[in-house]
């Protein structure tokens, strides 16, 4: 298994000639100066590297028969068939590649991520959709260069309407993953996010039948709320109070914690926020109070407590000592 730390901008395999390399010509400081490299250990090094340069070859060459396969004319309606799964296969092979760093540059310079939003975004077979978008995000994560090229293009909108509306669930589910890797700790993704009122996206999918995307999309949102707090007064103004607690009353569900921190949030330096909150039709405390009852002695669920006790604290009994003090 590999290791959780592993440098993905170089192929493992790589790492361990560059360690050997570094271990063979640096000495600790104080140490014994290091003995010269024999002929031996020179060739070794030397034939390594190359067979490491030629494996990092193939896969460029992979992905340029990939993208070669992905740019042809679809066929009949009758080889269809066959057509999709090479197309899906070639999609696969891809993302894995793309896993890499190197890899994902490299597609993103030989056009790769511009012939997923113009082509496979909106295609009609929505397993090429949901696998364009998956690529999309594999490519997106940690790679700054690669967030700054798909916001040039203008993706970004292309990835919210699948999110909202895409017939199939595991498209949203992929959209929104790729949404994800272009908004978080990405100052111009947040920005476009704003623009094309993002946060309405995220309710929407909070609100959604689809398990995952509801999940996430309040992840997402409490992530947002954390690293952005001036965005507070943005998100209240939209009534979303009121909807993250008709959200609460649903079934129970591991959404139900990231909504419950979000509302933490929206109260904490936000007077609307802790109004909306303690607006008595929402009945709020009594939600809470009947949340904590029913969560009471269930380890895994220590951190949803946790926010109940909070939000319940903030919005609740400090009301009562205002009140108490105004009566004076």
């Amino acid at each position: 298994m590999a290791e959780k730390n592993q440098d993905k901008r170089y192929p493992p395999n790589l790492q361990g000639v560059l360690k050997m390399a570094m271990e063979a010509g640096v000495a600790p400081e104080g140490a014994a100066p290091v003995e010269p490299m024999s002929e031996e250990r020179k060739t070794f090094l030397k034939e390594a590297l190359a067979e490491v340069c030629r494996g990092q070859t193939d896969e460029v060459e992979k992905i340029k028969q990939c993208l070669e396969l992905l740019h042809k004319e679809e066929k009949s309606e009758r080889q269809g068939e066959d057509d999709e799964d090479e197309r899906e296969s070639a999609f696969n092979v891809l993302t894995e590649l793309c896993e890499n760093l190197d890899n994902a540059r490299d597609l993103m310079v030989l056009g790769g991520l511009d012939l997923c939003h113009s082509r496979y975004l909106g295609h009609v077979k929505s397993g090429l959709r949901w696998r364009a978008a998956e690529l999309i995000a594999s490519c997106a994560q940690n790679m700054p260069e690669v967030q700054v090229h798909l916001l040039s293009i203008g993706i970004l909108p292309k990835l919210l309407q699948m999110t909202d509306s895409d017939p199939h669930p595991t498209a949203r589910v992929k959209a929104f993953y790729a949404v994800s890797c272009l908004v978080r700790e990405q100052e111009a993704g947040l920005k476009a996010f704003l623009t094309l009122n993002g946060f309405s996206v995220l309710v929407r999918g909070i609100e959604s039948e689809n398990e995952r995307l509801r999940t996430k999309s309040a992840f997402l949102l409490l992530n947002l709320l954390r690293s952005h707090p001036e965005q507070k007064d943005t998100v209240v103004s939209m009534g979303i109070v009121q909807q993250l607690v008709s959200v609460l009353r649903t079934p129970h569900s591991s959404v139900h914690e990231h909504v419950l921190g979000a509302l933490c949030c929206l109260v904490e330096d936000c007077p609307q926020g802790l109004k909306d909150c303690r607006n008595p039709t929402l009945a709020l405390e009594e939600l809470l109070k009947q949340r904590t009852k029913e969560l009471g002695g269930k380890e895994e669920c220590q951190e949803e407590l946790d926010f109940c006790e909070s939000l319940g604290m903030t919005c609740f009994r400090g009301q009562r000592s205002d009140d108490n003090g105004m009566d004076r």
